[in-house]
């Protein structure tokens, strides 16, 4: 009997794009991608209308995810000229958390003419700020409650979460709040859209909406406590019926065969989270492996056999990775942006024309020579909180710290001590969860720097003092969403039974790997030791130097004068 080829497709839904793979599941090939820019990228000074946004906004037009799908699908079914009788199933993923207000239809509120030139009406971004205040306030009732939610979060919980930005509507644009029927995650909202059925998905509810597997959400009287028009929001604006990933939200419409060209009734995977759904496209499904998706900010993410508490972490989650495991989830805020920031506005001209002269870009000009270096040679250590702490102290007040600079140090060095400083970072969360006893025992890395710079990831490798493997995909929650999806459509069809079979034959680790110089790995250990002093120094509260400096730079921004400055110093 001849085996006919099957394939899946997954669409990774991206802060500024949306990119779909086509997977041949017998193989694990990625056969082609598409890509499509989303329009309106991200809107954080004004709306479409021109009307001009508050600071610390950061919002998407919910037509740009619909555009994605009606350009990058019909683009690879046509580029490879594969039948959508022999594709299966459709998975996607989506920077979370990233938000909507909608009709009980759908509707996104922005595609309402009323509410055209209304910034509450748009989706809210995962990075949209605007919301911390609120976020603040949550943190504290829930502390003086007793909220035993609060410690699986690592404390605190941040504006990029739901109910932060939910309670915002509320405040500032009640109108919006009460004519919404019901605010969901854009992964869930396109799952919605292709499926023609509202799903809420286990990994975002867990990791951004303070939802658990087995306590639910939290009790009606904690959000009464915030305000007492929230008391019964889960109920009135969102769902407690939460579906596990892994698991089939349904199948492809009329109308969604219409606008991807995908047959109606093709199996739709309830939707997932970008960082997360990378876990099974590198060939993890097990306890003590951390996968780090590094590129501009780092997610660390983890499996373990038991719920324990670990400081600072962004979460865990049961089911919220693999099926069957529960999912830890870690961070760093700032790592590539870390390294963009020194490179676009601290390198001297002579090293830009130098690296010019060499057909160079400054980052490769600065890492061949920042790689000459002995670790140590420069005198230098850095705190990796140029966009404050995520893991694992949990603080965005936090900021940048050089130490050991003199009239000799060369540009090189400070970019070598900034790499060292995110290595030192991710060895940091590392140590923690082994301290609260949750094993890590081997350490891969996907995302664009690990695909490109190996300077940097043996840094990370000498650092660690452990050997680095690196992702065989440079599409990793494209592909993470495709095996999901090979999942959802199952064997009958041509897919697969759960994760673990699926990823065994669609996950891919690359053939090289970096392993630690054990003479570097020694210098590095007693370096730490000095980051960790400082980090503790400067993070637990013994000297809030950086929140106090915050504190004038924002006084005298707002206020002026010297007033405002006595006033936060007092």
């Amino acid at each position: 009997m001849i085996q006919l080829t099957k394939y899946t497709i997954g669409v990774d839904f991206g802060t500024l794009s949306g990119r779909a793979v086509i997977v041949n599941l017998s193989t694990g090939e990625e056969v082609d991608s598409s890509v499509h820019e989303y329009p309106h990228q991200v809107m954080d000074k004004k709306l479409p209308s021109g009307k001009p946004l508050p600071p610390d906004w950061a919002l998407q037009h919910p037509q740009d995810y619909l555009d994605v799908l009606s350009n990058t699908i019909p683009d690879i079914l046509r580029k490879t000229n594969i039948s959508p009788d022999d594709v299966i199933g459709i998975g996607i993923d989506f920077t979370a958390c990233t938000v909507l207000p909608v009709k009980k239809d759908g509707t996104p509120m922005c595609f309402i003419d009323k509410y055209r030139d209304r910034e509450h009406a748009y989706v809210k971004l995962w990075k949209h700020h605007a919301a911390q205040y609120l976020a603040n306030e949550l943190n504290e009732k829930a502390e003086k409650m007793g909220e035993k939610w609060l410690s699986r979060y690592g404390g605190k919980i941040s504006s990029e979460w739901l109910f932060p930005k939910l309670w915002q509507i509320l405040k500032e644009d009640q109108e919006i709040y009460e004519e919404m029927d019901r605010f969901i995650e854009a992964s869930d909202w396109v799952i919605w859209q292709l499926t023609g059925k509202e799903t809420r998905n286990s990994c975002t509810a867990g990791y951004k909406a303070i939802w658990h597997k087995k306590d639910g959400y939290p009790d009606n009287k904690f959000f009464k406590e915030l305000d007492s028009r929230l008391e019964n929001v889960v109920d009135e604006k969102l769902s407690r019926d939460i579906v596990s990933i892994g698991e089939k939200a349904g199948e492809i419409t009329e109308y969604a065969s219409k606008l991807t060209g995908l047959n109606i009734g093709t199996a739709v995977a309830v939707a997932n989270v970008d960082a997360h759904v990378c876990v099974p496209a590198v060939k993890i499904y097990e306890p003590g492996k951390m996968l780090a998706i590094i590129g501009t900010s780092t997610c660390h993410m983890l499996l373990g056999e038991e719920e324990r508490e670990v400081s600072g972490m962004c979460g865990v989650v049961e089911d919220g990775i693999i099926p069957g495991y529960y999912g830890y989830e870690a961070g760093q805020s700032c790592v590539g942006d870390h390294f963009a920031w020194f490179a676009e506005t601290q390198v001297p001209e002579n090293y830009m024309q130098r690296a010019k002269e060499e057909g160079l870009n400054i980052h490769q000009y600065l890492a061949n020579k920042a790689e000459a270096l002995k670790p140590g040679e420069s005198g230098l250590i850095a705190l990796d909180w140029w966009n404050g702490n995520r893991s694992v102290l949990v603080d965005v007040d936090l900021t940048g710290l050089i130490i050991g600079m003199d009239l000799q140090t060369k540009p090189e060095e400070i970019y070598r001590a900034l790499v060292e400083a995110t290595a030192y970072g991710t060895r940091m969360i590392i140590e923690t969860f082994r301290e609260n006893k949750v094993s890590v025992n081997e350490f891969y890395a996907s995302g664009g720097i690990p695909q490109k710079n190996s300077f940097i990831m043996q840094i990370y490798a000498d650092v660690l003092n452990m050997p680095i493997y690196i992702a065989g995909t440079e599409q990793g929650p494209a592909l993470g969403s495709a095996i999901f999806a090979a999942v959802a459509a199952g064997r009958e069809k041509g897919g697969f039974d759960n994760v673990v079979e699926a990823s065994k034959i669609m996950g891919k680790v690359n053939d090289r790997y970096y392993k630690p110089n054990e003479e570097n790995a020694k210098i590095y250990d007693e370096l730490f030791k000095e980051y960790r002093i400082l980090h503790d120094y400067f993070g637990r509260g013994e000297n809030d130097v950086m929140k106090r400096l915050k504190n004038i730079k924002k006084s005298i921004k707002e206020e002026g004068d010297y007033e405002g400055i006595l006033a936060y110093s007092r």
